[in-house]
Protein backbone atom coordinates (compact mmCIF):
# COMPACT_ATOMS: atom_id res chain seq x y z
CA UNK A 1 0.00 0.00 0.00
CA UNK A 2 0.89 3.64 -0.84
CA UNK A 3 1.85 5.34 2.09
CA UNK A 4 0.85 9.25 1.62
CA UNK A 5 2.16 12.40 3.63
CA UNK A 6 -1.07 12.87 4.98
CA UNK A 7 -1.45 9.30 6.21
CA UNK A 8 2.22 9.93 8.16
CA UNK A 9 1.05 13.58 9.35
CA UNK A 10 -1.92 12.36 10.95
CA UNK A 11 -0.09 9.47 13.17
CA UNK A 12 2.40 11.97 13.91
CA UNK A 13 -0.26 13.99 15.39
CA UNK A 14 -1.96 11.34 16.76
CA UNK A 15 0.77 9.97 18.27
CA UNK A 16 3.60 12.76 18.78
CA UNK A 17 6.25 9.76 17.13
CA UNK A 18 9.01 11.19 14.88
CA UNK A 19 8.24 11.40 11.12
CA UNK A 20 10.51 8.04 10.06
CA UNK A 21 8.64 6.11 13.23
CA UNK A 22 5.61 7.01 11.62
CA UNK A 23 6.51 5.82 7.90
CA UNK A 24 7.34 2.90 9.20
CA UNK A 25 4.82 1.46 11.69
CA UNK A 26 2.31 2.61 8.47
CA UNK A 27 4.42 0.26 6.52
CA UNK A 28 4.70 -2.48 8.67
CA UNK A 29 0.92 -2.63 9.24
CA UNK A 30 0.06 -1.90 5.80
CA UNK A 31 -1.10 1.19 5.82
CA UNK A 32 -3.85 0.53 9.10
CA UNK A 33 -4.30 3.35 11.04
CA UNK A 34 -5.25 2.18 14.48
CA UNK A 35 -2.43 -0.88 14.48
CA UNK A 36 -0.16 1.91 13.47
CA UNK A 37 -0.62 3.23 17.06
CA UNK A 38 -0.52 0.13 18.48
CA UNK A 39 2.93 -0.54 17.20
CA UNK A 40 4.30 2.36 17.93
CA UNK A 41 2.64 2.19 21.39
CA UNK A 42 4.25 -1.06 21.46
CA UNK A 43 8.13 -0.35 20.63
CA UNK A 44 7.73 2.77 23.03
CA UNK A 45 7.88 5.66 20.28
CA UNK A 46 4.70 6.73 21.00
CA UNK A 47 5.13 10.11 23.03
CA UNK A 48 1.62 10.62 24.18
CA UNK A 49 1.14 7.28 25.07
CA UNK A 50 4.71 7.18 27.36
CA UNK A 51 3.61 10.38 29.01
CA UNK A 52 0.16 9.10 29.83
CA UNK A 53 0.59 7.82 33.02
CA UNK A 54 2.81 10.71 34.46
CA UNK A 55 1.18 12.51 36.83
CA UNK A 56 -0.11 15.64 36.06
CA UNK A 57 -1.52 18.22 38.94
CA UNK A 58 -0.83 21.31 37.76
CA UNK A 59 -2.26 23.05 34.79
CA UNK A 60 -5.36 26.26 34.93
CA UNK A 61 -8.32 26.46 35.61
CA UNK A 62 -9.64 29.42 32.64
CA UNK A 63 -13.05 30.57 31.57
CA UNK A 64 -14.06 31.64 28.29
CA UNK A 65 -17.05 34.41 27.92
CA UNK A 66 -18.73 34.65 25.02
CA UNK A 67 -19.30 38.33 23.96
CA UNK A 68 -22.24 39.67 25.45
CA UNK A 69 -22.25 36.92 28.50
CA UNK A 70 -24.29 34.76 26.77
CA UNK A 71 -22.23 31.52 26.94
CA UNK A 72 -19.44 30.65 29.31
CA UNK A 73 -17.40 27.97 29.76
CA UNK A 74 -14.63 27.03 33.05
CA UNK A 75 -12.44 24.49 32.11
CA UNK A 76 -9.37 22.59 33.80
CA UNK A 77 -6.25 21.22 32.02
CA UNK A 78 -3.68 19.85 33.64
CA UNK A 79 -0.06 19.22 33.19
CA UNK A 80 3.23 18.18 35.19
CA UNK A 81 4.75 21.29 36.00
CA UNK A 82 3.78 24.84 36.98
CA UNK A 83 6.37 26.18 34.72
CA UNK A 84 4.67 25.00 31.66
CA UNK A 85 1.42 25.77 33.17
CA UNK A 86 2.60 29.26 33.07
CA UNK A 87 3.78 29.37 29.43
CA UNK A 88 2.10 31.36 26.47
CA UNK A 89 1.58 27.82 24.75
CA UNK A 90 0.09 26.24 27.37
CA UNK A 91 -2.11 28.90 28.16
CA UNK A 92 -3.21 29.55 24.44
CA UNK A 93 -4.09 25.75 24.27
CA UNK A 94 -6.19 26.06 27.39
CA UNK A 95 -7.92 29.22 25.87
CA UNK A 96 -8.22 26.77 22.79
CA UNK A 97 -10.29 24.14 24.69
CA UNK A 98 -12.48 26.20 26.36
CA UNK A 99 -13.60 28.27 22.97
CA UNK A 100 -14.11 24.89 21.32
CA UNK A 101 -16.58 24.01 24.20
CA UNK A 102 -18.15 27.36 23.85
CA UNK A 103 -19.00 26.40 20.46
CA UNK A 104 -19.35 22.64 19.98
CA UNK A 105 -21.10 21.79 23.21
CA UNK A 106 -19.56 18.61 23.86
CA UNK A 107 -21.04 16.77 26.99
CA UNK A 108 -18.27 14.75 28.58
CA UNK A 109 -14.47 14.94 28.10
CA UNK A 110 -14.02 11.46 26.55
CA UNK A 111 -16.28 8.83 25.49
CA UNK A 112 -15.08 6.67 28.80
CA UNK A 113 -16.92 9.09 30.93
CA UNK A 114 -20.54 8.52 29.05
CA UNK A 115 -22.90 6.23 31.56
CA UNK A 116 -23.63 3.25 30.15
CA UNK A 117 -27.75 4.15 30.87
CA UNK A 118 -27.08 7.01 28.62
CA UNK A 119 -25.67 4.79 26.05
CA UNK A 120 -28.20 2.10 26.21
CA UNK A 121 -30.83 4.77 25.90
CA UNK A 122 -29.27 6.30 22.74
CA UNK A 123 -29.12 2.74 21.53
CA UNK A 124 -32.88 1.83 21.93
CA UNK A 125 -33.05 5.36 20.20
CA UNK A 126 -30.85 4.12 16.68
CA UNK A 127 -32.94 0.44 16.73
CA UNK A 128 -35.97 2.05 16.81
CA UNK A 129 -35.35 4.07 14.13
CA UNK A 130 -33.44 1.78 12.20
CA UNK A 131 -36.66 -0.90 12.60
CA UNK A 132 -38.99 2.22 11.44
CA UNK A 133 -37.01 2.72 8.36
CA UNK A 134 -37.50 -1.38 7.91
CA UNK A 135 -33.88 -2.19 8.32
CA UNK A 136 -33.56 -6.52 9.19
CA UNK A 137 -32.23 -7.11 12.75
CA UNK A 138 -28.61 -7.83 11.34
CA UNK A 139 -28.38 -4.98 9.75
CA UNK A 140 -30.05 -2.84 12.61
CA UNK A 141 -27.33 -3.40 14.90
CA UNK A 142 -24.70 -2.40 12.36
CA UNK A 143 -26.62 1.09 11.77
CA UNK A 144 -26.86 1.40 16.18
CA UNK A 145 -22.99 0.84 15.97
CA UNK A 146 -22.14 3.53 13.43
CA UNK A 147 -24.86 5.89 15.01
CA UNK A 148 -23.82 5.22 18.46
CA UNK A 149 -19.55 6.39 17.04
CA UNK A 150 -21.20 9.21 15.52
CA UNK A 151 -22.79 10.53 18.52
CA UNK A 152 -19.46 9.89 20.45
CA UNK A 153 -18.17 12.26 18.12
CA UNK A 154 -20.70 14.90 18.54
CA UNK A 155 -21.07 14.63 22.76
CA UNK A 156 -17.13 14.18 23.62
CA UNK A 157 -14.66 16.61 23.50
CA UNK A 158 -11.62 14.51 22.55
CA UNK A 159 -13.63 13.24 19.52
CA UNK A 160 -14.63 16.18 18.18
CA UNK A 161 -13.07 18.46 14.95
CA UNK A 162 -11.30 20.88 16.27
CA UNK A 163 -12.71 24.62 15.33
CA UNK A 164 -9.74 26.22 14.36
CA UNK A 165 -8.74 23.16 12.28
CA UNK A 166 -11.74 20.51 11.43
CA UNK A 167 -9.02 18.21 10.18
CA UNK A 168 -8.21 17.77 13.38
CA UNK A 169 -9.79 15.92 16.48
CA UNK A 170 -9.07 17.41 20.15
CA UNK A 171 -7.40 14.22 20.45
CA UNK A 172 -4.65 15.19 18.13
CA UNK A 173 -4.57 18.65 19.06
CA UNK A 174 -3.68 17.06 22.40
CA UNK A 175 -1.46 14.89 21.63
CA UNK A 176 0.20 16.99 19.62
CA UNK A 177 0.72 19.33 22.68
CA UNK A 178 1.77 16.40 24.66
CA UNK A 179 4.77 15.79 21.97
CA UNK A 180 5.59 19.29 21.88
CA UNK A 181 5.73 20.91 25.29
CA UNK A 182 7.36 16.95 26.37
CA UNK A 183 5.02 16.52 29.82
CA UNK A 184 1.62 14.47 30.12
CA UNK A 185 -1.17 16.88 30.03
CA UNK A 186 -4.83 16.25 30.45
CA UNK A 187 -7.97 17.76 30.06
CA UNK A 188 -9.83 16.81 33.29
CA UNK A 189 -13.55 18.37 33.47
CA UNK A 190 -15.53 21.28 32.14
CA UNK A 191 -18.48 23.40 32.50
CA UNK A 192 -20.32 24.90 30.07
CA UNK A 193 -23.32 27.71 30.62
CA UNK A 194 -25.36 28.92 28.36
CA UNK A 195 -27.73 32.47 29.20
CA UNK A 196 -31.47 30.82 29.59
CA UNK A 197 -30.57 27.34 28.89
CA UNK A 198 -33.61 25.11 29.81
CA UNK A 199 -36.28 27.72 30.13
CA UNK A 200 -38.14 28.80 27.18
CA UNK A 201 -36.71 31.50 24.96
CA UNK A 202 -36.43 32.24 21.53
CA UNK A 203 -34.12 29.94 19.80
CA UNK A 204 -30.62 31.60 18.82
CA UNK A 205 -27.92 29.87 17.35
CA UNK A 206 -24.41 30.68 19.88
CA UNK A 207 -22.98 28.18 18.40
CA UNK A 208 -22.37 29.72 15.01
CA UNK A 209 -22.19 33.35 17.18
CA UNK A 210 -18.91 31.64 18.58
CA UNK A 211 -17.40 29.89 15.59
CA UNK A 212 -17.64 33.35 13.47
CA UNK A 213 -16.26 35.16 16.58
CA UNK A 214 -13.18 32.74 16.52
CA UNK A 215 -12.71 33.36 12.70
CA UNK A 216 -12.31 37.19 13.33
Amino acid sequence: MNITAEMVKELRERTGAGMMDCKRALTETAGDMDKAITYLREKGLAAAAKKAGRIAAEGLVDSYIHLGGRIGVLVEVNCETDFVAKTDDFRAFVKDIAMQIAAAKPEYVSREEVPQEVLEREKEIYRSQAKNEGKPDNVAEKIVAGRIEKYFKEACLLEQPFIKDPDLTIQQLLNGKIAKIGENILIRRFARFERGEGLARREDNFAAEVMAQVSK
